[in-house]
């Protein structure tokens, strides 16, 4: 019998599906009862090739559940995916207007986790504003989890963006988000719920 419902996690600018959210939802996933299936991709640097890489799996799911969770670059994916396709998405520090805080990283790049090396232009900061939506329409669709510590994005941002979401913003913390696995059952449970 196959898996009845899918987690696509999608990891944020520079990371890669070694991510170390990614092997604790693997782990969690892994001990599950509930008939789930994980899939973590390492997305293209180029925003169009993530989300084509994304809608793959999403296509390939037919009859299951499809739930997305996004940390940072990968949460701003997320959102963009469920307001296209109607699906839940957890989003973990995400970034609200990405093409906004890369704009001061243009230039060449070396993602640690891969090693990869790439030129981060003018291009990609326009399709990742192609990709963003102009506000989203059901906020009971999405979880997101903030802390207030992140050094590198406003939560703020995300409170406007996503306000009616349930929402679960924690003291301090990073934008790591390293407390993940204190929340991580509560995302498989947001994932499940109908």
């Amino acid at each position: 019998m196959s898996n009845s419902y899918l987690i696509i996690y999608l990891h944020g600018f520079n990371s890669s599906s070694r991510s170390h959210k990614a092997q604790q939802l693997r782990q969690l996933v892994a001990h599950s009862a509930c008939g789930f299936e994980l899939q973590i991709p390492t997305l293209s640097h180029r925003p169009l090739e993530a989300i084509a890489q994304a809608e793959r799996l999403i296509g390939a799911a037919r009859n299951r559940r499809v739930c997305l969770v996004g940390s940072s670059l990968g949460g701003f994916y997320a959102s963009s995916l469920a307001e296209r396709h109607g699906l839940r998405a957890v989003l973990i520090n995400p970034a609200v207007e990405p093409w906004d805080l890369l704009a001061g990283h243009r230039g060449a790049q070396t993602n640690p986790a891969t090693g990869e090396q790439y030129e981060l232009g003018e291009e990609c900061l326009q399709q990742l504003r192609a990709l963003g939506t102009p506000a989203i329409r059901d906020p009971r669709h999405y979880l997101v989890l903030l802390t207030r510590g992140d050094e590198l994005l406003d939560h703020r941002q995300a409170l406007v963006r996503f306000a009616g979401a349930q929402i679960v913003l924690r003291e301090g913390g990073d934008h790591a988000y390293s407390d993940f696995a204190a929340d991580a059952a509560d995302v498989v449970a947001f994932c499940q719920a109908p």
